[in-house]
């Protein structure tokens, strides 16, 4: 066996060294303050490590396994690995004489990491952390050794090579993404991932999963990657594959340091807008029960409006990404997935996980999977294992695009099987649930007869069986009343509702939400004509009925319009004054009362002449009849419009009146209608929208029916097919459920004997007993007290005390 070179003398005590080991931590300290007069030091330690590796290397080469070789000394290991760590400590300052030491330590644990002890194999791995960490070396260059070590078997070392491969690679994308570094790293780690060896092959599945559940690579190419594992030779890469994408919903976000790769996120809090009467009677108005209860119906409001935003902005939210969202190719995906399905001979459980995903791939993505729904009608029986679990992934796979022909067997499977007379109330529950989740994807598989029988059951003893058909009422009173009979459809918001034609698809002709705008634009330019014109119902009543005069006498139509006349030409003097501005203006207005004058007069004198007063009537009367049943301020709107004419006329002459006219009209609509939008509009139209559903909120008591996307996204979870039906609870059990959450309350005691116990200083009415107080306010005090004693005892003598006994 080799032996270790002789170190001189000197060396030695250059070194600081004593009579045996070297000082290394004090060393290291010297040559980073240094590192010019420690050279020598550096290269003597340097050709030990040299030594020392080809020691270890040689061992390998020769497939030594004798238990006196130089592995089996613990000291020659220790000593080793100190000097690895120590030289990756001083590399930094010593770029050119250490330039290989990192290739070095890279080959040496790439063709030796398999005999070296785990001790020295983590220090080694350690120092190479340390010089990536500086980066001295590239990641790129040790990503191999570092997944092959996690498949060593060695426990320390899998966790350690682990964390730091995770850690590096948020490390790198922290501030941004670095696209060119990650799709090499990504493509080192897909190439493991298809290798047949299934130790790699599971590391770099482990590693891809982590990676994206952290939202560090969250691009197509690895969501692919993932799902791709499910189609490798080993069942364990299959199963780990199958896992994640299952139960990737329910991970939970990590703590904040977990999250620190995804700063760019815009934080976005939903948008929550309820009614100040609302709120203010809630705090304000009632008894402190009837508070509670008002402040509790706004606060599941509150709750209510969170969950349907967040719902809607799930799939724009970039807190949602799923795998099998950035699928490519999502039904060769399925169909692949399902073939190898069918020719499976696994485990139930292996079966029913990738019937799970397959079932959730059809849903999330509408694809079309005829051979699925059989295949899923011969495991539907009552006592079939997990039959919820399968029945959700049948709902789940259910969507408004698939034929309702190919799912019309299945449907009627599971009514038949499970909803019938002898079936236990459990699995009517259950069938009942799973025929009406089934009715809100594709309602068009219900039938007249077959609802009105199963709507029956809602009179049935057990309440789970009732509450589930009840439930099922509630869905098809919204989704299409008439296959109800008359007593069963309630009061539903759309009588004439029904379900969408197979294939039919509602095409947006208009901005989603502009409706609102347009009704909210109405609604001010009302409130303006009120405040603008003074007008109110009994003015038109009593217009109204001037104008009915005129049918016996035709000196009422002279008074209407005089009154007419009158009140026209106070608006348009009222506008006048709003338009005072500038001598252009002025001259504007000026034209348009004189214009509107002459109109005025010509009407009078119109109306005057005996040959046109009878016309004149009929057609007052025919108006008045009319718009009056609809509008009760029509009388305004007329003036309104004749008015503006009158002002379009005068405008069009002066470009500064005619900008004068557009703003004081405020008229919003009329930017609508030309299609164009501000961005003012737009966040009009959003708050409009959060009133709408805050309204919505605190009103309605039924079933709001939920989009089809919003389905597509939605999870179907097995346990909400299930019966869960409180039972009631002894005397007994309540009992024990009072004590135990009574156990963290303390002892109940009253407020004075709370208030003698008390530990800290004195209150503040105790400190105002205390309180030093002038001179007059202390004689004023006393002759008050003086004062009620006195009437006190005046009292005390005049009181009746009864009749004396002895009298």
């Amino acid at each position: 066996m080799a032996s270790l070179p002789d170190l001189a003398a000197d060396s030695i005590s250059a070194s600081g060294r004593d009579s045996e080991k070297l000082n290394l931590p004090s060393l290291q300290s010297k040559m980073k303050s240094d590192p010019e007069g420690y050279s020598s030091e550096l290269s003597l330690i340097y050709k030990q490590f040299k030594s020392s590796l080809e020691l270890f290397q040689q061992q390998v080469a020769l497939n030594f396994t004798s238990l006196s070789g130089i592995a089996a000394d613990s000291t020659v290991a220790k000593d080793l690995g100190d000097r690895a760590m120590f030289l990756a400590h001083v590399t930094p300052f010593y770029p050119k004489e250490l330039a290989q030491y990192p290739n070095e330590l890279v080959k040496f644990l790439e063709s030796s990491a398999r005999s070296l002890p785990s001790g020295l194999r983590v220090h080694v791995a350690q120092a190479l952390i340390l010089l990536i960490n500086r980066k001295i070396i590239d990641i790129r260059e040790t990503l191999v050794v570092f997944m092959e070590l996690q498949t060593l078997g060695d426990r320390a070392l899998k966790t350690l090579a682990f964390s730091h491969v995770i850690h590096s690679i948020r490390r790198m994308n922290q501030k941004h993404k670095n696209d060119p570094m990650n799709k090499t790293l990504q493509n080192i780690l897909f190439g493991m991932l298809q290798q047949e060896e299934e130790a790699k092959a599971k590391r770099a599945l482990i590693t891809l999963c982590d990676l994206h559940r952290r939202k560090v690579w969250f691009d197509d190419r690895t969501a692919n990657a993932i799902c791709m594992a499910c189609f490798h030779l080993s069942s364990r890469i299959m199963i780990a594959a199958l896992s994640f994408l299952l139960d990737f919903e329910k991970i939970e976000d990590d703590d904040d340091s977990d999250d620190s790769g995804s700063e760019d996120e815009p934080a976005t809090e939903p948008q929550i807008v309820l009614n100040k009467e609302a709120i203010y009677k809630a705090n304000h108005k009632g008894t402190t029960s009837s508070k509670k209860k008002k402040k509790a119906k706004l606060q599941r409001a509150i709750r209510s409006m969170k969950k349907q935003q967040r719902l809607s902005s799930e799939k724009t939210n970039s807190n949602y990404y799923s795998p099998l969202n950035h699928l490519k190719d999502a039904q060769g995906f399925a169909e692949k997935l399902f073939s190898r399905l069918q020719a499976s001979n696994d485990r139930f459980e292996i079966k029913m996980m990738m019937l799970k995903v397959i079932a959730r791939t059809v849903g999330l993505h509408h694809l079309i999977l005829l051979n699925f729904y059989p295949y899923l009608q011969k495991y539907v029986q009552p006592h079939q294992r997990d039959v919820t679990n399968l029945l959700a992934a049948a709902v789940q796979a259910c969507h408004d695009m698939v034929p309702p022909d190919a799912v019309e067997p299945l449907f009627k499977q599971v009514v038949n099987q499970f909803v019938h007379d002898r079936s236990r109330p459990e699995a009517i529950s259950v069938g009942l649930n799973v025929v009406r989740e089934i009715c809100l994807r594709m309602p068009l598989l219900m039938t007249e007869d077959l609802l009105q029988d199963l709507v029956l059951y809602r009179k049935s003893h057990e309440k789970a069986v009732s509450s589930a058909a009840r439930s099922l009422l509630i869905l098809f009173r919204e989704v299409c009343p008439s296959l109800l009979i008359k007593k069963d459809r309630g009061r539903p918001a759309d009588p004439k509702a029904r379900p969408k034609a197979f294939g039919e698809v509602h095409v947006a002709s208009n901005i989603p939400g502009v409706e609102l705008l347009e009704q909210d634009d109405h609604d001010s330019d009302e409130d303006l004509d009120g405040e603008q014109y003074g007008v109110s119902t009994d003015d038109d009543s009593q217009e109204d009925g001037g104008i009915g005069l005129t049918e016996e006498d035709g000196h009422g139509s002279d008074d209407g319009s005089e009154c007419e006349s009158g009140d026209s030409s106070d608006s348009a003097h009222e506008m006048d004054d709003d338009n005072v501005g500038s001598a252009e203006d002025d001259e504007v207005s000026d034209k348009d009362d004189n214009n509107y004058s002459d109109d005025a007069s010509d009407v009078s004198d119109e109306e005057k002449s005996e040959e046109d007063a009878d016309d004149y009537d009929e057609s007052s009367l025919l108006e008045t009849d009319a718009v009056g049943a609809t509008d009760p301020k029509s009388k305004a709107t007329k003036r309104k419009f004749a008015d503006f004419e009158g002002q379009l006329d005068a405008a069009s002459k002066s470009l500064r009146a005619l900008k004068k006219l557009a703003g004081a009209s405020g008229d919003a609509s009329s930017n609508t209608n030309d299609g164009i939008l501000s961005n003012e509009d737009f966040q009009r139209i959003k708050e409009l929208k959060a009133k709408k559903e805050a309204r919505t909120a605190l009103t309605q008591h039924g079933f709001k029916v939920p989009s089809s996307d919003q389905l597509s996204t939605k999870r179907v979870d097995a346990a909400t097919l299930e019966a869960n039906i409180k039972k009631k609870l002894t005397k007994e059990e309540r009992l024990e459920l009072i004590r135990a959450g009574r156990e963290e309350r303390g002892k109940y005691q009253a407020r004075t004997a709370m208030k003698q116990k008390k530990t800290g200083g004195l209150s503040n009415r105790q400190k105002e007993h205390k309180k030093a107080m002038p001179l007059a306010a202390k004689r004023a005090k006393i002759a008050k007290t003086r004062q009620e004693k006195k009437k006190l005892r005046q009292r005390s003598s005049k009181q009746f005390r009864g009749r004396k006994a002895w009298k």
